[in-house]
């Protein structure tokens, strides 16, 4: 008996399908939110960060974290779907197209991660939570809230669209709003929206249910989904091999993206590496600040960094779908991409490695041998209260004096 041969693993700079998205090559420029937009609008310095992407030769960008809701965002100057930030979304993505490049839009609720103060609304969550960062209790969602956020998710979907956007990134992930749901150590519900994980899964699926009828087959929809919360109790493989499955049942996704970790729990459990907690301690208002200093470490823990680090977790869910999928964590120069490619991964998501070099696949692309300069400090995440960056290539601010000027938006 003969075995036929594998075919070949596809190229990672060659162009390839997203759904109905014809990429040129397939790199993505992972969600990672840039601190740059002002007033909840579009400024000249997030344009400029998503164009130096698309010119440093990503396939396409992805512009992180439009909320679906006032009361969803994360800080009082994010992007949210009005009528006043629809100009300048359109201008962003027409540069980002000028480049050759994609653009997503990562859409979401932040849940109990939201920010109460900055929005003058609550947080919500499945169940009644303490919020740590604002020192309050995020409140239970109702049917109501759940069916009007569900809504809201179909509505920014198809602002997306008419803003141009090429996909949207559904955030399913990191214990916002979708996660939380999916968590049994954060949604104590005893209706139709907790309990077993069907249950626990419902709001999920109707959100990229919601997402799907919305924009049809006019933009690829991507889902980007914890494998594990990184908390004893919370969601982990087990649970999201079945999820992954039923959203590949209802049709409603293009591609899979995995994550892990929780932005409530344990936030340094997606990112691997030091956790700078002197960084985060400097950025914080008071009395924040002092919290972090005394007690951060057992809040912002390290994780020993390498290559490639969800491969394992997502090899699972690999074998389990026929969904492309995109492989996220750890992706930092050609010999790792060409690992995923030989796993079966359609895609590769960076964030990381391109904060430190924005041009890294051009040159790899002339130099397969290239290095990624990223050494994994995490001194970047902190940065997104000033405008994110790497504070080893830019000591300063991405955000320039026309930040908040008049002559700084993108009209």
């Amino acid at each position: 008996m003969t075995t036929s041969p594998q075919p070949p693993a596809p190229d990672v700079f060659a162009p390839a399908k997203l759904g109905p998205l014809q990429l040129r090559n397939r790199v993505i420029k992972a969600a990672t939110y840039e601190g740059l937009s002002h007033k909840s609008l579009v400024t000249r310095d997030l344009l400029d960060f998503h164009v130096a992407y698309a010119r440093g030769g990503v396939g396409m960008t992805t512009v992180a974290y439009c909320a679906v809701a006032r009361e969803g965002r994360t800080d009082r100057h994010q992007i949210y779907w009005t009528d006043e930030a629809m100009p300048g979304l359109r201008r962003l993505t027409d540069a980002v197209h000028a480049e050759g490049a994609a653009v997503s839009a990562q859409i979401g609720h932040g849940g109990p991660v939201a920010s109460p103060k900055a929005n003058g609304a609550p947080a919500l969550s499945p169940s009644k939570h303490f919020h740590p960062t604002s020192l309050s209790w995020a409140q239970e969602a109702s049917v109501t809230d759940i069916r009007r956020i569900t809504e809201a998710h179909a509505e920014a979907a198809r602002r997306a669209v008419e803003a141009g956007f090429d996909a949207v990134e559904v955030h399913l992930g990191h214990n916002y709003l979708a996660s939380s749901f999916l968590s049994p150590k954060v949604n104590h519900r005893i209706d139709a929206y907790g309990g077993s994980l069907e249950n626990r899964a419902r709001f999920a699926r109707e959100i990229m249910k919601a997402v799907r009828d919305a924009v049809g087959g006019r933009m690829a929809v991507i889902a980007k989904m914890n494998m594990d919360d990184g908390v004893p109790g919370g969601f982990w493989l087990d649970e999201a091999i079945p999820v992954a499955q039923w959203l590949e049942q209802d049709g409603t996704v293009d591609a899979l993206e995995m994550t892990a970790g929780s932005s409530l729990l344990n936030p340094m459990y997606l990112f691997k590496g030091d956790a700078p907690l002197k960084e985060f301690a400097d950025v914080m208002p008071q009395p924040i600040k002092l919290g972090v200093k005394a007690v951060g470490k057992r809040f912002l823990h390290s994780y020993p960094y390498r290559d490639a680090y969800l491969l394992e977790d997502a090899r699972q869910i690999r074998a389990a779908v026929d969904l492309p999928m995109i492989l996220l964590g750890g992706i930092t120069d050609k010999p790792v991409m060409d690992l995923a490619m030989r796993e079966g991964f359609e895609f590769v998501a960076m964030a990381r490695a391109l904060l430190r070099e924005p041009d890294l696949i051009t040159r790899l692309q002339k130099n397969a041998d290239t290095p990624s300069l990223c050494i994994h400090c995490n001194k970047c995440m902190p940065t997104n209260f000033t405008g994110t960056r790497c504070v080893l290539a830019d000591r300063g601010t991405t955000r320039h004096a026309s930040w908040g000027k008049p002559e700084g938006y993108v009209a």
